[in-house]
């Protein structure tokens, strides 16, 4: 069955090769941008605040997620010290990007004087959303993915043809993780963008995104055969439930404590 998969690159301009990798991630980039400015204007921010944090948000976050990849498959990468750089050839996690975005947007928070919950609210709908669009380079670039499953499996859920044919690889079928991942971040989007309403209080929209994110990242994760592993253990689905718990408890703490007395909707100073 000879079924051609996308082409990874988009465009080609002589030596250099934009693929869609990149500006999937870039769309994810922006969109999410456009969501957190616009919100951000409502709640009384600086105008520059959400571009002067991604100026350094980005580059930091990009290489906490290389540092992350290399770390859990050193085995390989201590005999390859050259290909650490080599991040074009693959190998960074999203754990590994989020971690540096946190610290940097609390080191940001501190400089600028904003707190660091109110900031993480606006932008929680953003990032879950910027992470449902960039699983679709995951899957022009056929990897993420679980593993093999029938033709008929694929048909069966209904799925476009070009998803099917996407995910025939070296002559089989897998099952398309990316899209599974990419689906529970586009309903935790909306849940989100309708937890604002609510009388969650500040601090909590985050922490809502961190639990939503994970239970879905647990469960996908487990389909995955990409996955980084610490024994026999996979990395991200141990990850997903501390980072559950610490948010759970948080969340608890904060309103045991009464320092989360203020309401999301009510953050417009």
């Amino acid at each position: 069955m000879g079924i051609e998969p996308i082409n990874p690159v988009a465009i080609e301009l002589g030596p250099f090769a934009i693929r869609w990798y990149g500006i999937i991630i870039g769309l994810g980039i922006a969109l999410a941008l456009i969501v957190a400015v616009r919100e951000s204007d409502k709640k009384g921010l600086p105008k520059d605040t959400f571009t002067d944090l991604l100026i350094w948000a980005i580059p930091i976050s990009i290489i906490c997620a290389r540092l992350y990849y290399v770390i859990f498959e050193w085995g390989f990468y201590s005999q390859h010290p050259e290909k650490i750089i080599k991040i074009w050839e693959g190998g960074i996690a999203i754990h590994g990007a989020l971690i540096g975005a946190v610290i940097t947007a609390v080191i940001f928070c501190r400089k600028k004087g904003i707190s660091f919950w109110k900031l993480a609210d606006i932008a929680a709908p953003s990032i879950i959303l910027g992470q449902a669009i960039g699983r679709w380079g995951n899957f022009i670039n056929q990897e993420a993915h679980g593993e093999a499953v029938s033709r008929t499996f694929l048909e069966n859920l209904h799925l476009p043809q070009f998803i099917i044919d996407q995910m025939y690889i070296n002559g089989e079928y897998y099952h398309p993780t990316f899209l599974y991942e990419s689906v529970w971040n586009i309903v935790g989007f909306i849940l989100l963008i309708a937890l604002r309403k609510s009388s969650l209080r500040r601090g909590e929209l985050f922490l809502s995104y961190i639990i939503w994110y994970s239970i879905g990242r647990f469960f996908v994760e487990g389909l995955r055969t990409d996955s980084l592993m610490l024994d026999s253990l996979r990395m991200a689905q141990v990850i997903s439930l501390v980072l559950i718990l610490i948010a759970a408890a948080i969340w608890f703490y904060r309103r045991y404590t009464g320092m989360a007395k203020q309401k999301y909707k009510d953050q417009d100073s």
